[in-house]
């Protein structure tokens, strides 16, 4: 296939950025999006180009890091991660517009990669337990209920990519806070810090620059993993609870 490309360009977080285009003429159909960005990389270094800077990791849709805008869809036009998105799904002639993240909490560091680290940092807030250390228990000796376990499962499939932020028209990160949050507090092990950690977690949300949440949905119709929209009225719960 034959696709024009257009990417942006930022040297860095205070640099401005600009498009660049580029046509490749010989896309496999059955490549990944990913691969072909490795293609145009190929084609730049050639002309003595500087290469597309972009994110990725394990390219089994796994991690979350290959997060991009592609023509104005986080992740682009499946419900997918970028790695795992294929050639296929565009046509021969298609222009393809690739930009990164936009959020005032992840800066741009270089081209398509942003810096995400705020998310750790609401991780970092709340999102653990505190147990004892010493030899692993029994996995049975903790009763857990069958539906709560499994809501647990879905909060905890959440990859951290940061879709919901790019598709959110606020920049919140609440899908993926609530996930967070949800996913400890579903279970026995949870239940110690459960107050404390929506309300610091909350916080920390705020103080990273992340916007407020008006219920929109466009966060969960971006997840790769299809996280519920409905964590959130959980999370909204436990707040209230925990004031």
């Amino acid at each position: 296939m034959k696709i024009n490309l257009e990417y942006w360009r930022q040297a860095g977080p205070k640099a401005e950025g600009s498009f660049e285009t580029h046509t490749i003429e010989n896309v496999e159909e059955d490549a990944s999006f990913l691969e072909m960005l490795d293609q145009l990389n190929e084609e730049l270094f050639a002309e003595g180009k500087e290469p597309v800077a972009f994110d990725s990791d394990c390219r089994e849709g796994i991690c979350g890091q290959c997060g991009v805008v592609i023509n104005g869809d986080p992740h682009g036009p499946e419900v997918t991660t970028t790695c795992q998105l294929h050639m296929r799904h565009f046509k021969d002639g298609d222009t393809i517009t690739i930009e990164p993240w936009r959020s005032t909490a992840f800066p741009v560091l270089r081209d398509l990669v942003v810096d995400r680290s705020a998310l750790d940092r609401i991780v970092q807030a709340g999102g653990y337990i505190s147990v004892n250390t010493g030899a692993a228990p029994d996995a049975h000796s903790v009763p857990v209920r069958k539906e709560n376990a499994d809501k647990a499962f879905e909060a905890a499939a959440c990859i951290g990519c940061g879709a919901c932020v790019a598709a959110c028209p606020n920049g919140s990160a609440m899908l993926f806070t609530s996930a967070k949050v949800v996913h400890l507090g579903l279970l026995p092990q949870g239940q110690p810090e459960r107050k404390r950690r929506v309300v610091n977690m909350l916080s920390q949300h705020d103080a990273e620059g992340f916007g407020g949440c008006t219920n929109t949905g466009a966060c969960a119709a971006a997840c790769p993993k299809q996280v519920p929209l409905e964590f959130i009225s959980m999370l909204n719960r436990d707040l209230i609870t925990s004031l």
